[in-house]
């Protein structure tokens, strides 16, 4: 299943995400992934995985122009010039010469100037090839506003924290005013139930109305959360590092939920962030420092 972004190229509705994955276990997730049939991998700078990302994809012996590879630029590389050299990072490590689609990894408002500089380096690189399609992450609408009103290029996706007790339907309606795809990270709530990141913190994977669901279809949770984001026009990321898991993951093109079951999850959004509040300043992790390629 293919979306078509607003410059016209296409990209893979669901690809795999490597946030979290061990460096060490990443090669492995995505050969395995590119070979269960998934053509679109997301990383990032940040992850510290981009190297092992880049091997996966050559042990898989596909074509490259095959394979969809999204990354993302970290905070530490915002400015025109640091972007465009974190540009020069991100293929040396992945080990290509064009990237598919680059994104802007925070809004960090606390250096918003550096943001703008930041996106207009990726511009640049739009315009000169070295990208194919350009956009941002954790971009909240009055990010947007202030991105849109000093920049050329309208963003072609925006990935943000999505999953059933988390839409963030405000985030969703100003992509589509402005012709931007939604991307979902944690799709199928991972950050729920991700430890380390907060208590008494209720499980999406648990819940008895997409269990509900899943039985109806003699599918899994995962693959009924996967299923309502696509019907709705979502790409999305699932991560896993588990071959099981992985193929399970890709296994949602063969059935489809009715209006109701799409409205009985859409019921369960709770409004509440999982996630990092992305008009927070973290500036000790934006200070993080991405390695040379």
């Amino acid at each position: 299943m293919e979306l078509t972004l607003n410059n016209g190229i296409t990209l893979p509705a669901l690809g795999l995400g490597v946030f979290q994955s061990p460096p060490e276990e990443t090669t492995a997730a995505v050969q395995t992934a590119l070979e269960v049939g998934y053509r679109h991998i997301d990383t990032a700078a940040a992850y510290g995985n981009e190297r092992e990302v880049g091997e996966g994809i050559r042990r898989s012996g596909l074509p490259r122009e095959e394979v969809f590879i999204e990354t993302k630029v970290w905070v530490s590389d915002y400015g025109y010039d640091e972007a465009l050299h974190a540009w020069d990072k991100a293929v040396g490590k992945l080990g290509v010469e064009q990237l598919d689609l680059l994104i802007l990894h925070q809004p960090a408002p606390d250096r918003f100037d550096k943001t703008i500089a930041a996106y207009k380096a990726l511009e640049t690189l739009l315009k000169d090839g070295r990208v194919r399609a350009i956009g941002v992450s954790n971009f909240m609408p009055h990010h947007l506003t202030q991105l849109l009103a000093e920049t050329d290029v309208v963003p072609a996706v925006n990935q943000i924290e999505l999953h059933p007790y988390f839409a963030q339907r405000n985030v969703q309606a100003a992509d589509a005013e402005h012709g931007i795809l939604t991307q979902a990270w944690s799709p199928i709530g991972g950050i729920t139930f991700y430890p380390g990141w907060g208590e008494n913190r209720k499980n999406v994977m648990r819940d008895p109305a997409i269990a509900a669901v899943a039985d109806a279809h003699g599918k899994t949770p995962a693959q009924v959360m996967l299923r309502w984001h696509l019907q709705q026009g979502r790409s999305a990321i699932p991560k896993s590092t588990n071959p099981v898991r992985i193929a399970e993951n890709f296994d949602v093109f063969g059935f489809e939920l009715s209006a109701a079951e799409l409205a009985a999850i859409d019921a369960l959004d709770t409004g509440i962030r999982s996630g990092p509040d992305p008009d927070v300043a973290r500036p000790e992790r934006f200070a993080m420092v991405i390695p040379e390629a």
